[in-house]
Order: structure tokens, then C-alpha cells, then sequence
């Protein structure tokens, strides 16, 4: 990492961590908060957790941990072209997914549903939780104990009756405020990872066409130049050099519009970022494009019926689980029944089932509910 601009965030402007700790050696605060994420069991989870395609219908699909490994490739190549604070953008991008449910957003909108009378279930409130107080891993605190930038950027979003339950960290939602521009970096890094590998991964499953995407101009106009530069080339290897094209235009253009929108707005420091509009942004035709391209997919891929009739028995999994651990809360590991007790037993009931893995959720499912299962 060279020479920050005067408006990343370092070591010394940080805000620092909940429960002072001494300073690493030989490594920044940041890179200290990657590897407490990397090291945590929420982390090793994401492997089994869905991204569109649940964990047993295929080994080469997308999951939460490639995808978050994706996310920080892209992100840090973006904070590193702008002299942005690279180990902080890794750390949220390597975070931002730890709370989301087993089967992908359906998962997420079925626990929802199941706790809308109890506080709602958000994923990246989730992933807070999880950083702050679920993981069990040091003598001196509950969490990870990151600091507040990493947690700052973790939280992408929030309710104004959450955020004044957050305290400081809820703040800027209430004054309508900015993260930091890294924070603001993960969240479209986040954006064109998914969008793309969910073209590659409709592909691979057969549920996307590429006669469909023809008529995609984002798709479209790059796969067009890479036919031109390998005339003749097909398959896997056609897709692949569409795709990193089509990243490529994505971070170029993101690149050159946030730097058009930093020199107007002139920030001198880390609080004029926070004062200041969106200033990591791409232009108005890419988000056309973008919008465009998420049209799509949710027309053709995320409502294809066989995705639909895997979400379906997903909610029906989330909800018989929920129902059933509510209705007698000695059915819980001993850790959540404790949690339970000096608790809500909702609450309890929701980071069991959040932190469960696609396959481990089903074989939860068949302990329950079928008779011959233990």
C-alpha cells in the first residue's frame, strides 16, 4: 500500500476498536481485521451458502465464499488505482456476506417473514452481529472487535429505529451522511461481481441462453469484441472473455466517474467524504446498462422456474424451522437455548438459523420432520 490519498482512512484517523487492544506487529489494523474474518467460523461457512444455486446442484457454481473472494479482487484493484486504503476494502469485502441465510435471498426473505413481529431479519445487520457479538473465538471479547471502519462498512444499510439502537456506528444514517469511500467501493464491487458471475454461473446451468443474452447490450457489445479479437472462439472460453470484458468496462467506468466526481467535490479529509454526495459512482449510461442487465436476470435466471422451485422448498425449510425451535426452544443446540433464556427466543432461533449452511439447514429439516432421522 503507497501513499494514501488524504481522505482514505488509516491506522491514525481511524476511530478504532470497541474494546481498546494494543497495536499489531507487522501488520496494519486492517489487515489484522482481514485476518480475524478470514480465521472466524462464519467465514469457513460461506462455502457451503448459496448464491443463486444451492449447494448440492453443483461444484462449479458460485458460493457466498467465492463470491465475497471475488468482491475483494475487484474492490481492492479499485481502492489501490485510487491510493484508497486496500486492506480496509478486503476486510469489509471479505465480511460483507457472513450473515446471510443458507439458500441465498430466499433464505434472507423467508427469515424475514419469520421475524417480522420480533425486529425483521436484514443480512447485513447480520453480518454486524456476527463481527460483534456471535463469534467465539478470544478470551477478552465477544466478536472480532474490528474496528469502526470495517464495521462501518459492513453495515450497508439501515432502518433509522435500528441505527439509534447502533449508537455511533448508526449515526450517519440519521444525519444522512456518507461511509467511506472505501465502504462506498465494496458496495459496487459487490454489484459487478454478482452481476456477472450470475451470468456465467445461468450459463453453466442451462437456464440462460446465449441467443437470450444477445439481446443484453452490455453482453452484447462485449461479446462482440471478443469475436473480433478471436474470430472463431466458442464456448466456456467465449463466455469467459466476454465476462472479464464486461468487468473491466464496469471498473474502468466506475474508475473514471468517481474521479470526476472527487475533483468537484474536493475533499481535503475523511469527514469532507462523509459530508459529501456518492462520490464513488458510475455514469449514467453504465447504470442504464447495469439496470438493464439486472432486468434481466431477474426475469430469466432468478425467476426461472427451476430456481423458483428451489426457493419454495427453501422458504417452506426456513419457516418449519423456525416454527418448530420457537415452539419449543429445548429443540436448540445448548448455546442458542441459553440465548433463548436470558433473551428473545425469536432472536435466538434467527442466528441458528442464519448461521446454518445450505446442506446443514435440510439435514436440520430431516432431523425434525422425519421419522428415521436423528
Amino acid at each position: 500500500m503507497g501513499d494514501l490519498a488524504p481522505y482514505a482512512v488509516s491506522d491514525g484517523a481511524s476511530r478504532g476498536r470497541t474494546i481498546p487492544e494494543p497495536r499489531p506487529v507487522a501488520r496494519s489494523e486492517f489487515q489484522r481485521d482481514r485476518d480475524r474474518i478470514v480465521h472466524s467460523t462464519a467465514f469457513r461457512r460461506l462455502e457451503y451458502k448459496t448464491q443463486v444455486f444451492v449447494n448440492h446442484e453443483g461444484d462449479l457454481f458460485r458460493t457466498r465464499l467465492t463470491h465475497s473472494i471475488e468482491v475483494a479482487q475487484i474492490a481492492r484493484s479499485i481502492a489501490r488505482a485510487m491510493n484508497l486504503n486496500d486492506d480496509l476494502v478486503e476486510a469489509i469485502a471479505l465480511a460483507h456476506d457472513l450473515g446471510h441465510t443458507p439458500f441465498g435471498h430466499a433464505g434472507q426473505d423467508a427469515l424475514n417473514e419469520c421475524m417480522l413481529t420480533h425486529g425483521g431479519f436484514e443480512h447485513n445487520l447480520q453480518s454486524l452481529s456476527i463481527v460483534d457479538r456471535l463469534e467465539e473465538r478470544y478470551g477478552a471479547f465477544d466478536g472480532l472487535n474490528l474496528m469502526f471502519e470495517t464495521r462501518e462498512g459492513i453495515l450497508k444499510h439501515c432502518s433509522p429505529a435500528k441505527a439509534r439502537e447502533l449508537g455511533e456506528l448508526g449515526q450517519r444514517f440519521l444525519e444522512g451522511r456518507r461511509p467511506s469511500l472505501e465502504a462506498q467501493i465494496c458496495n459496487l464491487a459487490d454489484e459487478i461481481a454478482y452481476n456477472n458471475h450470475d451470468i456465467d454461473d445461468g450459463l453453466r446451468s442451462g437456464l440462460l441462453t446465449l441467443e437470450q443474452l444477445e439481446g443484453v447490450s452490455l453482453f452484447a457489445r462485449h461479446a462482440a469484441e471478443a469475436d473480433a479479437e478471436f474470430p472463431g472462439l466458442s464456448g466456456r472460453r467465449r463466455v469467459h472473455e466476454t465476462i472479464r470484458r464486461m468487468i473491466g468496462a464496469l471498473v474502468t467506468d466506475l474508475l473514471a466517474e468517481s474521479a470526476r466526481r472527487i475533483a468537484a467535490a474536493a475533499p481535503q479529509t475523511l469527514e469532507d467524504v462523509r459530508a459529501a454526495p456518492a462520490l464513488i459512482a458510475f455514469t449514467e449510461a453504465m447504470q442504464a446498462e447495469n439496470r438493464a442487465l439486472k432486468a434481466f436476470l431477474r426475469q430469466h435466471l432468478y425467476q426461472h422456474f427451476q430456481v423458483l422451485r428451489m426457493t419454495t422448498k427453501a422458504r417452506r425449510i426456513i419457516h418449519d424451522l423456525f416454527d418448530a425451535f420457537v415452539a419449543d426452544p429445548r429443540l436448540l443446540p445448548p448455546q442458542y437455548q441459553a440465548m433463548a433464556a436470558t433473551g428473545s427466543v425469536e432472536r435466538a432461533t434467527a442466528d441458528y438459523i442464519a448461521g446454518m449452511t445450505d446442506r446443514y439447514s435440510m439435514k436440520e429439516h430431516r432431523r425434525l420432520f422425519s421419522v428415521g432421522e436423528l
